[in-house]
This record gives C-alpha cells, sequence and structure tokens, in this order.
C-alpha cells in the first residue's frame, strides 16, 4: 500500500491503481469515455484529464521541503495527464478540478460534439448517456463550430443484433476492445483518419457472437443501439429489478427492465466474482416466453378448470403412500425445492432430476444449463448429480408400484416415457408452458416464470443467489411456493 493525495484528501491504495480507481474510493467522479475496468487502456478519449504532481525534496537528507504554510511543497507538471493511464506511486498528488482542468474538458467536449449529431430527442441512448451527462456538466453550452458536420453511415445493421449509427460515435474503442480481448472475436476496427474516422466491420466478417449486445451495453453514446429495444421504450419509465439468468448454472446476474408488467430489456449486473458486468445474447431473449401463446393459465384436472384450494384438495385425494414419484429440475428455486423435499418426505416418495446439458463455451454459458442443480444438492432433494437414467423408475410405473407423478416443468415425453406408459398412471403437470407432457396430464398445475416470482438459486461455484419478481404472472396464477405449501399442509392432515 502507498499513501496519494486527491484534491487536498491523503488515500492509502495499492500501488500502480489507476488514478480513476483511486478517486472513485473518495466518491470523486473522474468523468471518462474509454476507459472500462475490465478492458485495457487505450487514452483516446483524452476526457480524464487530471494536474499532477510531487512533493520537492532536499537533495542532501532526502526530506520534504515545506513552505510558509509548513506543508509540502507540490512541483505541479507543466501539462495535464490522462487519469486512466497514470498509476499511483508514492506521495503522488493529483488534482480533478482546477481552472486548467475545467478548460481542458471544455475543450475535450467542444472536439467531441463538433461533428456529434444533435438527435437527443429521438436516441435510443437518451437517459443512459455519458454524453449528454458530461456535455450538461464540463461543456460550454454552446458551440463555435460553423462548418458542414460530416455525414457518415447511419443504421448500418452490422450483425444480428446491434445497429451502428456512425455519426454518434466518439471513437472510444471500447467495442473494438471487448471483441479482441474478452471473447476473441476481432471483428470491429476503424478505417479511416481523423474526423473521417468510422467504425466498422472487417470485410466479410460481422459482429454476430453471442455476447455481440455487450458493446451495446458499454458504448458510452447512442451509436450502437440494440435492434430489439430500439425505439421501443424510454429507460426512465421502466423498473430496473434484480434478477438471475437461467440459461445455465453460471448464475449471471442481471437486470429485468420493465414497465407496467411487460419486460422490455434484460441487461447484466455487475458481480466480478461471477460475470463481472457481461452476459449472453441468448439469455437477453428469455423473457420472450413470458407472452407465448403456450402459456399454461389456468389450474385443471380432466379438462376442467378448478380454483387452487380444489384442485390441492383433488391432488392431494390421488397422492397416496408409496405409490408418487416427483420428477423435477434445476430450474426450480431453493424455496420450491425445500417444499418438494417436505412433500416427498411425508409420501415417501423418490425425486428425480432431469439433466440440461450442452456444450460448454468456456466463458458464461456452462455446460450445466440449469441455474440450480447444485439447490438440489444442498437442500437433499437429490443425493447426486443427475442422469438420464430412468428405467427404476419406469419399471415401476409398468409394476404398478408407482401410481401418482408429479412432472415439473419437464416434457418427459422426450427422456423414453411413451404416452402409452403415462396414462397407465395419475400424471400431475406443473409448469409454465403446454408441451406433450401437459397434453395427457390428468392435472395441470400453471407455474411462473423466473421474472414473475422471488426465490434463490445456487451456482455452480455453490453462491446462493437471489433473484426478484419484476412483473406479475398471469391473471389467477399462484406463486409455485403457494400451491407446493397448501399441498404439504393437505398432505399432513392426511398422512396424520
Amino acid at each position: 500500500m502507498i499513501s496519494i493525495n486527491i484534491d487536498g484528501k491523503n488515500l492509502n491504495v495499492e500501488a500502480g491503481t489507476n488514478i480513476i480507481q483511486a478517486a472513485s474510493q473518495l466518491n470523486i467522479e473522474i468523468p471518462h469515455y474509454c476507459y472500462h475496468s475490465k478492458l485495457s487502456i487505450s487514452g483516446n478519449c483524452r476526457m480524464c484529464l487530471i494536474e499532477i504532481g510531487n512533493p520537492l525534496k532536499n537533495q542532501e537528507d532526502k526530506n520534504f521541503i515545506l513552505n510558509n504554510n509548513n506543508k509540502k511543497n507540490i512541483i505541479w507538471n507543466p501539462k495535464p495527464a490522462i487519469a486512466c493511464a497514470t498509476q499511483a506511486v508514492e506521495n503522488l498528488h493529483i488534482k480533478t478540478k482546477s481552472s486548467l482542468i475545467n478548460e481542458c474538458r471544455k475543450s475535450v467536449m467542444e472536439f467531441l460534439l463538433v461533428n456529434h449529431p444533435l438527435d437527443c430527442p429521438i436516441c435510443d441512448q437518451a437517459g443512459e448517456c455519458t454524453l449528454q451527462e458530461y456535455a450538461a456538466d464540463y461543456g460550454r453550452g454552446y458551440s463555435r463550430f460553423i462548418e458542414k458536420k460530416n455525414i457518415k453511415p447511419k443504421q448500418t445493421k452490422i450483425g444480428p443484433r446491434v445497429i451502428l449509427d456512425d455519426e454518434r460515435c466518439i471513437l472510444c474503442s471500447r467495442c473494438i476492445r471487448f471483441c479482441k480481448e474478452i471473447i476473441n472475436d476481432d471483428v470491429l476496427g476503424f478505417v479511416d483518419r481523423g474526423s473521417y474516422s468510422t467504425l466498422t466491420t472487417y470485410p466479410g466478417k460481422k459482429l454476430e457472437n453471442n455476447y455481440s449486445l455487450n458493446t451495446v451495453d458499454i458504448c458510452p453514446v447512442g451509436a450502437l443501439t440494440s435492434i430489439d429495444f430500439r425505439f421501443q421504450m424510454r429507460v426512465w419509465f421502466l423498473k430496473k429489478t434484480p434478477s438471475i439468468c437461467t440459461e445455465s448454472s453460471v448464475g449471471v446476474n442481471t437486470y429485468i427492465w420493465s414497465r407496467e408488467g411487460k419486460i422490455y430489456r434484460i441487461t447484466p449486473r455487475n458481480n466480478f466474482y461471477v460475470n463481472d458486468s457481461w452476459m449472453s445474447d441468448s439469455g437477453r431473449e428469455l423473457y420472450k416466453e413470458v407472452d407465448s401463446q403456450k402459456r399454461i393459465i389456468a389450474y385443471s384436472h380432466n379438462n376442467n378448470n378448478l380454483l387452487l384450494e380444489e384442485i390441492v384438495k383433488k391432488v392431494s385425494d390421488n397422492i397416496s403412500t408409496n405409490s408418487l414419484a416427483i420428477i423435477a429440475s434445476g430450474h426450480t428455486s431453493i424455496e420450491e425445492q425445500f417444499l418438494l423435499k417436505q412433500i416427498a418426505n411425508y409420501t415417501s416418495a423418490k425425486v428425480y432430476f432431469v439433466p440440461y446439458t450442452d456444450k460448454s463455451d468456456n466463458f458464461l454459458i456452462s455446460a450445466d444449463r440449469t441455474p440450480n442443480t447444485r439447490g438440489g444438492l444442498i437442500t437433499k432433494l437429490i443425493s447426486s448429480l443427475p442422469n438420464l437414467d430412468f428405467s427404476e423408475l419406469i419399471s415401476d410405473i409398468h409394476s404398478g408400484k408407482i401410481k401418482t407423478l408429479i412432472s415439473y416443468g419437464q416434457d418427459i415425453t422426450k427422456i423414453n416415457f411413451s404416452e402409452s406408459l403415462l396414462k397407465e398412471i395419475c400424471l400431475i403437470y406443473m409448469g409454465t408452458h403446454e408441451n406433450a407432457t401437459s397434453k395427457i396430464a390428468k392435472f395441470i398445475i400453471p407455474t411462473l416464470m423466473v421474472f414473475e416470482k422471488s426465490g434463490s438459486f445456487v451456482n455452480r461455484q455453490f453462491r446462493l443467489q437471489k433473484f426478484e419478481q419484476a412483473v406479475p404472472g398471469p391473471i389467477g396464477v399462484f406463486p409455485d411456493i403457494h400451491f407446493l405449501y397448501k399441498l404439504l399442509n393437505t398432505l399432513k392432515n392426511i398422512c396424520q
């Protein structure tokens, strides 16, 4: 640890810490565009200029020379330096606010706005644009530029999910560095020189990797925008709810952006222990299933709709000791798994998990495509990681040992359970969407998606993470734990 001084305040930091990070520890904002904590330093926006200096020492005894106020005599460098590329060294003094720095920032903002279009009212980045914020905080408030602005390409589709408006680009190169350094897809670059420089893809390539929308997240202006979210909603109208991505066991931290019960987008939430500030494009699209035409929205028995209390009574009447089996998965929350475990205990039911595995991308999508299989181990709902061997259960159904089967969100017709076999038993389907299993089930229990309820998941690191309800579920559909709790209490009375 070393000692530095920022705006007259002493601070102890690790040697080598850049000044933007150091200043943030004192809640001092140093404006910047090109700097990002997870990307290399490029130093090309020049917005983070600061004054730096060092205390004067006596060459003979190496003691600090004090001024008339008995304070260290600081020799300030004649030219400002960029904070992002300046590392902390012992006794370094920094000014983030001075007449020189204020004038430098005004000049930088003036250059950035020379060719920038004045289209904030129709720009998707409005409300999240640091160019807007810094122009208000550090800009001159007027323009001295009287020549015609450079005309650059607009609304260029550089990938299946991203549109580029080059007139708005301030050449910060964040997107270029992200593609090259984080996901190893070096597809973006600058062409031409000076004020004619433009962002583009390499010839014959597109920005089409599964992490392309992260470039939209880190773009400080409205140059890169999401095709899905483009012109859909102003961000200041949206409610931001913390959640967890269910795409895999990584447990990516997310924000759900919604308004009046409708989800408009999903973005990553910073968690440097799990996903830093990134997430996959495929994980951002999971919310679209909320409005699917195949959503199950009513409790039913033999195609007759019932109230919750009625369906609980009928389900409990069909569950008898030693005749129940449960097929669940790692998509259920810790709270739901706990109640399932209690139900299994009271009915002596054996619980099976359906594994969902696919190829890992060695980044934020793991081979285990469930968010909470580890939760099943912690709640002791299962004793080991699941496999696809259901031969014992199928044999028990054939022999009549199992008369009732609960399928929790699983289309078990895809895992060797034939329709003729399932028609031999009382099949109870709990799930969010219709499938082949729900069509032959005697009981259908609608459940909620992760966006419509609160709970917890345990990721592949065995890290417990909470998610919160962002939007209401379908009218008349209660949370999963509400049904499970009522069913558990009813079964307790029967078993007693």
